[in-house]
């Protein structure tokens, strides 16, 4: 039985859309459901880097920065490790460990920086919990290539023509693998 839902698709179709309209659905049937969610941030109408925040705390810190300082370069940002680690990590092992819905958005080159990050996900696909996940388009990494390949993985790929009703689909195939709390 799939446990893993992945969604996927190239940058701007909508892949955080579907995944917090599927997370707003979850949470109206009763579930509980924690983890990372990642946001872009624009400044003077540019984008200016990228915000993440853990879904139970509302805790928030930068993923990455134009202007951050230091850290692996990803094209023009820069990767804020510490927060990476202290935010998104945490938020991943605290879902684990009390939500019923594992939610991480998203397993991209920015975040696979992180062997902290790294050792979340692992901890996060080990539990029996069910996971929803945004994994970028084109990254090729062994972790993302090895979440492609589980038996209990499902790779979704947000399109024009499915981006308004995939949420509808991701919550009735979580829903008949978790009873809400």
């Amino acid at each position: 039985m799939k446990r893993r839902f992945l969604i996927t698709g190239p940058p701007g179709i909508g892949k955080t859309t579907v995944l917090l309209k599927t997370v707003e659905m979850l949470k109206k049937s009763g579930f509980k459901v924690g983890g990372m969610l990642s946001r872009e941030v624009r400044e003077k109408g540019t984008r200016a880097g990228f915000e993440i925040m853990d879904f139970e705390t509302e805790q928030r810190g930068w993923l990455a920065h134009v202007d951050q300082a230091e850290g692996p370069q990803v094209g023009k940002y820069r990767v804020n490790l510490k927060d990476l680690d202290a935010v998104g990590a945490n938020s991943i092992r605290n879902a684990v460990a009390s939500a019923q819905i594992v939610v991480i958005d998203e397993i991209g080159p920015m975040e696979l920086h992180s062997s902290v990050f790294r050792e979340a996900v692992v901890q996060a696909l080990n539990s029996s919990k069910p996971l929803l996940g945004v994994i970028h388009h084109r990254a090729r990494d062994p972790l993302i290539d090895s979440l492609k390949t589980r038996d209990d993985s499902e790779i979704l790929e947000v399109t024009y023509g499915n981006r308004t009703n995939l949420h509808n689909l991701l919550a009735q195939r979580i829903k008949e693998i978790c009873a809400p709390a």
